[in-house]
């Protein structure tokens, strides 16, 4: 277990226990992880030579092209997008006649085309570290007491969050540890969903005049706190400086 990996857990996790406000920790970490490689690329490893072979390779999904076009290095976008277009001009070129004679050019180029679709520079390296990370959650539960009751004292983790834990866990984990792992995040999980059921179904009765004088309780945010519990809150509101 790196110590690159369970400082950012722990300090995470502390936060999420001592703030219920900062929701699933490991929301906050994706979060984290993403604001990093933002930083990086329109930064210090723009023009690094490595990585820009590989953005030239990957480019970015439409959400961190999005990301990217708020924050405030703007001619890094650019020239990262110079070098990245350059490149796939050179891929996307007409074969010439003796190559489209000896090969498949469409077919070349529809699977350049294909790839580039599916792959996004920050995604994937955001991804391998919060594997790791959703790893080392596991592994700091099965060694550590305190971050045991670390665990419990968060105020939820979001359903695919939840499932990917599991996941680890029934990698790692005895059968008995696995149990008690189950439980306690469970009892996490379906806590925070009883009482999200309650606040959502309160706003649905706010609507109704028989309720316009009563207070709103803690229903008025429900909406939005139901979907990053079901879908996770991994972007946050868009950083226009």
């Amino acid at each position: 277990m790196e110590q690159i990996y369970t400082i950012p857990v722990n300090e995470a996790f502390d936060a999420s226990a001592a703030d219920h406000k900062c929701g699933c920790p490991m929301c906050a970490l994706y979060r984290r992880l993403e604001e990093n490689e933002l930083e990086l690329i329109l930064g210090a490893s723009m023009m690094e030579p490595d990585v820009r072979i590989q953005t030239n390779k990957e480019g970015f999904c439409h959400t961190h092209y999005d990301m990217m076009f708020v924050r405030k290095n703007r001619l890094g976008m650019a020239l990262t997008l110079e070098s990245h277009l350059k490149e796939l001009a050179g891929d996307l070129a007409p074969a010439g006649l003796l190559g489209s004679l000896v090969g498949n050019a469409a077919g070349k180029q529809m699977k350049r085309v294909s790839a580039l679709e599916g792959s996004c520079y920050v995604c994937r390296r955001v991804n391998f570290h919060f594997e790791h990370m959703a790893e080392t959650v596991v592994l700091l539960y099965d060694t550590d007491e305190a971050f045991r009751k670390k665990l419990s004292a968060q105020p939820y983790f979001c359903l695919p969050h939840y499932r990917l834990l599991l996941e680890k866990a029934d990698v790692r984990m005895n059968k008995k540890k696995l149990a008690e792992f189950s439980a306690e995040i469970g009892t996490v999980v379906r806590n925070y969903l009883e009482t999200l059921t309650e606040d959502i179904s309160w706003f649905c009765k706010k609507f109704d005049y028989r309720y316009d004088a009563e207070p709103w309780k803690n229903a008025k945010d429900s909406v939005e706190r139901a979907i990053k519990f079901l879908r996770s809150d991994l972007h946050g509101a868009p950083d226009k400086r």
